[in-house]
């Protein structure tokens, strides 16, 4: 893209060199000279008056639908958030936004190569209008590389970029383990069998300051039953072999106990109210939804009640549902029409209600300790790491 400004030319006239730009580019953090000299054309557009004018002076886009505390908004969610959310007025952005995916889907997806560089202008927007107590939650999925077996690093370099470029701190990673995915990739798992199955999207919890507001009481698990008996019966106090003192607190009923950062849920519902509606009036299912457990924990532990949590890749606007329900102000951008139609069904006679109050400890997924069913002599390496198809695709 040309440097067309004068603040961006005179900038780079300053410099001596392109070593020396290059220079300046890595020890701000850009991953490449493009990205450094994109962003002074950035801050020079900015702070054209002109270009500012012409900016403000576009209509604001009227909700597709709004609720008792919300609403949908179709509209490209960073243009919005920059032109009528004001600085450091939002409580939490829970979103999942189109993954980095080799292959294209139907919900508009970025190539993984040009992903971080796509995305950096939202970072920067959702850096804004979070409140310093504020929280980023972003759930995001991994990708592979075309034609090999071996993964993008681009989720990583996301999570690296709002940190070092934008100005998070990362609070957490959590991992969503979806016990009903398929064994992905195919060619990989199941042709070649020089993989394991891809089962897991990873969740980046951020924050604009390494305090933000949050208790992990509001989302305690219940009691395993070994652990009732434990407070039952009693335990003797005493240190591990790895050094952790367990002491007479263990004993202590704190009302249930304190999740992992691993999250077992099953992304089944295939009949849901807004699955109906949108079967009953023609439209298009979104087809990567994540199911209402996922935003209710995180709205549960990060927000209070008339907070203001926001989704800027709204999709069906299960985080807008969600947050009606638990009583949080929100909004929910989507660019897509289609989509937006869809997700008016989570509201026509009323929020649909999800299910969010997670009081019983149910039943459990299971998670197997490493298993060894077959004999290893029947089961030879593949020595060439899976370059070619098995001729006899049974084994």
């Amino acid at each position: 893209q040309p440097i067309a400004t004068t603040a961006c030319l005179m900038n780079f006239r300053g410099l001596k060199s392109y070593h020396k730009i290059e220079q300046r580019a890595s020890k701000q953090g850009y991953a490449s000279l493009s990205e450094y000299l994109l962003e002074l054309h950035r801050q020079a557009s900015e702070a054209d008056p002109v270009a500012a004018n012409e900016f403000n002076s576009a209509p604001k886009p009227l909700p597709a639908l709004e609720t008792k505390l919300g609403q949908i908004i179709c509209a490209d969610s960073c243009s919005y958030l920059g032109s009528y959310v004001k600085n450091e007025s939002v409580d939490l952005i829970m979103t999942s936004p189109p993954f980095g995916l080799l292959r294209k889907k139907a919900y508009g997806n970025e190539d993984a190569d040009q992903y971080v560089q796509w995305f950096r202008q939202f970072g920067q927007e959702f850096a804004r209008v979070l409140k310093p107590t504020g929280s980023l939650v972003i759930d995001i999925g991994g990708a592979w590389k075309q034609g090999t077996p071996t993964r993008s690093l681009y989720h990583y370099e996301l999570l690296i970029m709002l940190c070092r470029m934008c100005g998070f701190h990362l609070a957490q990673e959590f991992f969503w383990w979806n016990p009903a995915k398929l064994p992905t990739p195919a060619e990989w798992v199941n042709v070649r069998r020089v993989r394991v199955k891809d089962a897991v999207n990873c969740i980046w919890w951020l924050s604009k300051t390494p305090f933000p507001k949050v208790t992990n009481r509001r989302i305690l698990q219940p009691y395993s039953e070994s652990m009732k008996g434990l407070l039952k019966n009693g335990y003797k106090a005493k240190v591990r072999p790895s050094g952790h003192d367990i002491s007479t607190k263990f004993q202590r009923d704190n009302g249930g106990a304190i999740p992992p950062n691993l999250i077992a849920i099953a992304n089944t519902e295939s009949n849901g109210t807004y699955q109906r509606y949108c079967r009953e009036n023609g439209l298009t299912e979104h087809p990567a939804r994540f199911p209402s457990a996922l935003p209710a924990m995180f709205i549960r532990m990060l927000t209070d009640k008339n907070d203001l949590v926001i989704d800027p890749f709204g999709g069906s606007c299960m985080t807008g549902s969600v947050a009606e329900q638990m009583g949080r102000k929100w909004i929910c951008c989507e660019l897509d029409s289609d989509y937006v139609e869809g997700a008016k069904g989570r509201f026509i006679d009323g929020n649909e209600v999800v299910d969010i109050q997670q009081t019983g400890r149910g039943a459990p997924y299971e998670i197997y300790p490493p298993a060894f069913l077959l004999d290893e002599d029947d089961c030879p390496l593949a020595e060439d790491g899976g370059r070619e198809r098995p001729k006899n695709k049974s084994k």
